[in-house]
């Protein structure tokens, strides 16, 4: 029987959502051949912590999932004796780029790949604690439905198990790697308000995510499709295709990867900063990997503290710092793209070398474009005024300091990318508290 890891990274207190990924988590025992490991990663505060730990403990026992609910003390035991198994010659920095003391998409993810590993998972399956299913007939729409008929099977086997299949058949022995949707509801960036106030200050702050070699045309498109995953209309019949994968319809939120993607490539591990976490999406279908793409879309919601006073103001330096990433991350996308099928070895695996050669270089690029994304930042924020001027009253005097940081990052993922095989094979070899 298959091993697999359901997982729900979290800061925050979150019963319901911890109630929710259990209906799941049982859904799957039920309906599939798997031994499910439900995993709620947890670094909440002492109350937060709490909380979670009474939901956790109020769940009934289901059979065939077994639950782990590791709080950032053990977290950091079982990083610690992972990186001393792998041999880091710098365990310390490791540690914080896999355990930082602030938010980190990337991070929280990377931990649970390698906890996923230490559990002899052969696939992971990320939800988020502000986020819900929704409903058809009374009763919840899981992803892991999708998932689980799909992951990892030689894509000609797994055309049986969707609806449409644009499957080349070139790929039919390659591995099905990614199967995700989306989100109804809320943008997946709490930006909205900056739309409401000026669209024309939207278009120009999204447009900064572009790679500043496209179009106007091509700018405006992107603008319109960001951020606002499946739409609104809600789940009223199944549609899975096959294929190469349609990132821009797919939300961490609601992903399953193969362990054939995480074991080896990690996600960029940089500090509050949103989309952190989408790196192996791009991997995933530039190499020409297939992937399952499905309507059940989870249902997005926003956390209060993302619009008060320091919970905005952290949340648009989260924003802020996204854009800059950009910087480097699109050169990678960029010759992951020019390199295709070559990403791949024999065996349809990843190939860790261009990429991580890729990404070294990218950290050297020239800073001229982010000092541009900050000004633009700095003149539209302004102009929007309120509680966004002060947000750019806030950015000035860091501008220097969010450059660094930016590149900073990049040169961090270079190391993670070159220590992570050995990670994996020491996470393999570990035990897991909890």
């Amino acid at each position: 029987m298959q091993r697999v890891c359901l997982a729900l990274p979290t800061n925050r207190p979150c019963a319901a959502a911890v109630a929710d990924i259990a209906e799941e988590a049982a859904y799957a025992a039920a309906h599939f051949d798997v031994e499910v490991h439900l995993l709620v990663l947890d670094t909440a505060d002492s109350a937060g912590h709490a909380e979670n730990a009474g939901a956790v403990g109020a769940l009934a026992p289901a059979a065939g999932v077994v639950v782990h609910h590791l709080d950032t003390g053990q977290q950091r035991d079982f990083l610690r004796r992972v990186i001393h198994r792998a041999g880091a010659t710098e365990p310390d920095l490791l540690l914080d780029l896999m355990l930082p003391d602030t938010v980190s998409y990337g991070a929280c993810t990377n931990r649970v790949f390698l906890v996923a590993a230490a559990l002899g998972c052969a696939s992971v399956h990320r939800r988020d604690s502000d986020s819900t299913y929704q409903l058809l007939d009374g009763r919840k729409v899981f992803p892991i439905h999708h998932e689980l008929r799909s992951l990892g099977r030689p894509a000609g086997e797994a055309a049986a198990g969707v609806t449409r299949s644009e499957l080349d058949p070139a790929d039919a022995a390659k591995p099905v790697a990614l199967v995700g949707g989306s989100f109804i509801g809320e943008l997946s960036v709490d930006i909205g308000g900056i739309n409401t106030l000026d669209p024309a200050v939207y278009h120009e702050v999204v447009s900064l995510w572009a790679p500043p070699i496209w179009s106007e045309e091509e700018k405006s498109a992107l603008v319109e499709a960001s951020f606002t995953g499946g739409g609104t209309e809600p789940f009223t019949v199944d549609e899975a295709v096959l294929g190469a994968p349609d990132i821009r319809r797919v939300d961490m939120c609601n992903l399953g990867l193969d362990h054939r993607v995480y074991e080896r490539l990690p996600l960029p591990p940089a500090p509050d900063t949103i989309g952190s976490d989408y790196f192996l999406l791009h991997a995933v279908l530039d190499s020409g990997l297939p992937g399952v793409v499905h309507n059940r879309h989870i249902v997005n919601h926003y956390t209060p503290e993302r619009r008060t006073g320091p919970g905005f103001t952290a949340y648009q330096l989260r924003f802020a710092k996204f854009l800059l990433s950009m910087l480097y991350l699109h050169p990678v996308y960029g010759e992951m793209i020019a390199l295709g099928g070559e990403l791949l070895d024999e065996q349809h695996r990843l190939r860790v070398e261009p990429v991580l050669d890729s990404v070294r270089r990218s950290a050297a690029w020239d800073r001229a474009a982010n000092v541009h994304r900050l000004d633009v930042l700095d003149r539209c924020y302004r102009r929007l005024g309120g509680t966004y001027a002060e947000f750019a009253d806030h950015l000035a005097p860091r501008r220097q300091q969010l450059l660094d940081e930016a590149q900073a990052d990049a040169e961090r993922f270079a190391l993670l990318i070159e220590g992570w095989g050995a990670l994996v094979a020491a996470a393999r070899a570990q035990r897991v508290a909890g």
